[in-house]
């Protein structure tokens, strides 16, 4: 499989992202073996509010990459319902128009509260992109929530794209995503209010770089999902940003600690794993203890803990 993947091959690709979703022994293999073939994608996050036209931008922008001749791969993820299990996975609907490119591989996936969560599945999937050949790899996320953030953080350049008159700029400067951003897109710019919008966040942008002097200034780039209308402006300056990544060093700092931070999430995810696995398993009785208070709840953490 290993062979046919580095090869190209869509239907081993499918067939170890599946390996990845479903947590299975031979997907670590598998990994260790194309792992050294990565590392050379343009890797690009997108986030922003559900709603706000992500998957009509990306769509355009699979679009310019491929007149040049570029595969482009697509991780697009939805959170999974924390009840059901479930993902909408509704974006490989509204990408529909690349399904029959060959150049394109497009990947919906949910966090089904596996390993790794939301991260971790799409970090991999990305990887096994990368290995096949693909020049470019996006993430896509749906909302500014902690788990969204992570995933866009793995990319080299990350997009947030916002919505005129709704409040987004406000709601992701409280979720923390305004200061991972690396190019705003305001998308909609044929509403009205799209200028008033890039004015916002031009001032919320200013304040931030008094308080903590950041040498990149984020671009802010109006758009129209629906008509392509300034995707590629927001092209130029992702490669600009990409650009000035590697003439200050940015670049393998950026991308030494993203790793860091991946393998860090995966061993914490394990760890968690394993913990809630080994009370499920063999500490009732601890448990028991906890309910009748007879041992409190942090003594009986650090009890789990050395036993693990």
């Amino acid at each position: 499989m290993t062979e046919r993947l580095a090869a190209g091959d869509r239907r081993a690709l499918a067939r170890v992202i599946s390996l990845v979703e479903r947590e299975d022994p031979a997907a670590k293999e598998v990994l260790a073996a194309i792992y050294p073939r990565t590392g050379e994608a343009v890797t690009v996050g997108f986030t922003g509010p559900p709603g706000v036209g992500k998957s009509s931008i990306i769509a355009k922008l699979i679009r310019l990459y491929r007149e040049e001749g570029k595969r482009v791969g697509v991780v697009s993820v939805d959170p999974s319902s924390p009840f059901s299990k479930g993902a909408i996975l509704g974006d490989r609907i509204r990408l529909s128009d690349h399904f029959l490119d060959s150049g394109v591989f497009i990947r919906s996936m949910g966090s089904r509260g596996h390993l790794g969560g939301l991260a971790g599945g799409s970090r991999l999937a990305a990887l096994a992109m990368e290995a096949a050949g693909f020049d470019v790899v996006l993430y896509e996320t749906v909302g500014v929530g902690q788990g969204e953030v992570e995933v866009a953080s793995a990319a080299d350049t990350v997009v947030l794209a916002l919505q005129p008159g709704s409040g987004d700029a406000v709601q992701a400067l409280k979720a923390g995503v305004m200061e991972i951003a690396d190019v705003f897109c305001v998308n909609k710019a044929d509403d009205p209010r799209a200028k008033d919008q890039k004015r916002q966040v031009r001032q919320m942008l200013e304040i931030g770089n008094e308080l903590s002097p950041n040498p990149w200034t984020p671009p802010i780039v109006l758009t129209r999902g629906d008509t392509g209308e300034g995707v590629d402006e927001l092209k130029r300056e992702i490669e600009r940003h990409r650009e000035y990544l590697k003439e200050s060093g940015e670049f393998e700092k950026r991308r030494r600690e993203s790793l860091k931070s991946f393998v860090l999430l995966w061993a914490t995810s394990r760890l968690q794993k394993e913990m809630r696995e080994h009370l499920e398993r063999q500490d009732e009785g601890t448990m028991e203890r906890v309910y009748r208070r007879e041992l409190d709840p942090i003594s009986a953490s650090e009890k789990i803990y050395r036993e693990v």
